[in-house]
């Protein structure tokens, strides 16, 4: 992942001592560079004390922005004193990406006039005004904070994951491999709402992948899938003729996501993989999850949605799982489970690649590609959404995954999830028709998510902790 970059950008007030401009750039360039972040920053002699006041400076400054464009995720405004509203309105009207607005504390003892900032009071008036002319923008708590602190570095990595989502989801292109699982209706979404939120949805027909799956050679890049598949999960079992055929489905789905520039995909995993190519594709979406892209089973496109913005916002991969089971008498715990669709990483040790005992129920030997194990004990973040009404409806809370045991009978891959007041908030999700599947990811991420889709994305949040 490329490293977030903030352009940085200062406010003047004439009354107000402006030399402490100068003072605030140093820190601000301090704070960023020690939190791992890059920066641009205008040259400090092309304005006064280099901070933006008048009109005229503040367009300085948005030009500035725009000969720079797209070399900045961010852009972060810092108030050493009371800000002057026309400027800093005129030099970030057009940002195009997140604002943090960030003011300095006073300090007792420095109240008197030649030390005394007033950003306190003169964050507001950046607010109100960016406000009134619907300029989206950050704040975080606490309202005076200084950049070299704790507390503002936990505000600029809250503020860089909060850019990554907004960015990565905008011009966002998804495949959906196959049509929507006949039985399952849960999954449907509206194509055209989605794009109304710049999301496009690349589909192709699953027939045309089997047909180029079974007219493929053993090629090289197939025999080197195999190896990374060996490498991945434990595959003793697998006969070799079931991992040369799961290598050339992820090598063919590799080239859609290539040639597309597929952001993410959701795949149509049964039964057709099982009943014609004799395999089960989990541990492909399991791979392609562990590499950085969100892969949703079962056409749960919707998920697979989640699943980016909580990839973007983390940096960790996600998985889609089914509210599955009830984990005894604790009404605030339930066993998340897929088949094997989940990442290695999200794992508590190597997987076992096997046969789905579903599927090799009714057709044994068809079930080929399940990564079955169990799911590691971290803070997480739950989330999904649909499309209502021509509109993306979203919600996420949070809790953790346990070291609570499930029995080894227990088929596919699933863990215990400790969430508080979880029988209330299930009631939600099912009043608002909410599907068996939730999104989760590592991390507690809930504020970021929230603050990305509401401020800057636009969704419709649906709150279900109240």
């Amino acid at each position: 992942m490329k490293k977030t970059t903030f352009a940085l950008c200062f406010c003047n007030r004439g009354f107000m001592p402006g030399e402490l401009i100068l003072g605030a750039r140093q820190d601000m360039v301090e704070a960023v560079t020690k939190a791992g972040y890059d920066y641009i920053i205008m040259d400090e002699k092309l304005t006064r004390f280099g901070g933006v006041e008048t009109r005229d400076e503040g367009r300085l400054y948005a030009e500035f922005l725009k000969q720079h464009r797209g070399e900045y995720d961010g852009v972060i405004f810092s108030m050493p004193i009371f800000a002057d509203e026309n400027g800093a309105f005129e030099a970030l009207r057009d940002a195009g990406v997140p604002i943090l607005l960030q003011a300095y504390p006073d300090e007792i003892g420095k109240m008197g006039f030649a030390t005394r900032r007033d950003a306190y009071c003169g964050k507001f008036s950046v607010t109100d005004v960016f406000t009134q002319a619907n300029i989206p923008f950050t704040v975080m708590k606490p309202h005076v904070v200084h950049p070299l602190t704790d507390a503002f570095r936990q505000n600029l990595d809250d503020f860089a994951a909060i850019c990554r989502v907004v960015n990565g989801m905008k011009r966002f292109s998804i495949g959906c491999i196959g049509a929507r699982t006949t039985a399952f209706k849960t999954t449907r979404f509206d194509e055209i709402a989605l794009q109304k939120y710049d999301i496009t949805v690349e589909s192709f027909d699953l027939s045309e992948l089997v047909w180029k799956v079974q007219h493929r050679s053993l090629d090289e890049a197939v025999k080197a899938k195999i190896e990374r598949l060996r490498n991945y999960t434990n595959c003793e079992a697998v006969p070799l003729d079931r991992m040369e055929m799961l290598a050339k489905i992820s090598c063919t789905i590799d080239d859609y996501i290539e040639e597309y520039h597929l952001d993410a995909i959701s795949l149509r995993c049964w039964n057709e993989m099982e009943t014609i190519l004799r395999v089960c594709p989990c541990v492909l979406l399991s791979e392609l999850n562990d590499r950085g892209i969100a892969a949703s089973c079962e056409i749960d496109l919707c998920s697979a949605i989640t699943m980016r913005a909580m990839l973007l916002a983390s940096g960790k991969p996600t998985a889609v799982l089914d509210w599955n089971n009830n984990y005894g008498d604790d009404e605030d715990k339930v066993i998340l489970f897929h088949c094997g669709p989940v990442a290695q990483s999200l794992m508590a040790g190597k997987g076992t690649l096997g046969s789905h005992k579903m599927f090799d129920k009714g057709d044994p030997g068809s079930g080929w590609g399940v990564n079955e194990g169990r799911i590691a004990a971290f803070p997480m973040t739950f989330s999904n959404c649909q499309t209502k009404d021509g509109k993306l409806v979203i919600y996420a809370s949070e809790g953790e995954f346990t070291e609570d045991v499930i029995e080894d009978g227990y088929f596919g891959c699933g863990g215990v999830a400790k969430i508080p007041n979880l029988q209330d908030k299930l009631i939600k999700l099912a009043r608002g028709g909410f599907k068996h599947h939730t999104s989760v990811g590592m991390g507690h991420m809930q504020a970021i998510l929230k603050e990305a889709f509401t401020t800057y994305l636009g969704y419709d949040w649906v709150e279900i902790d109240a």
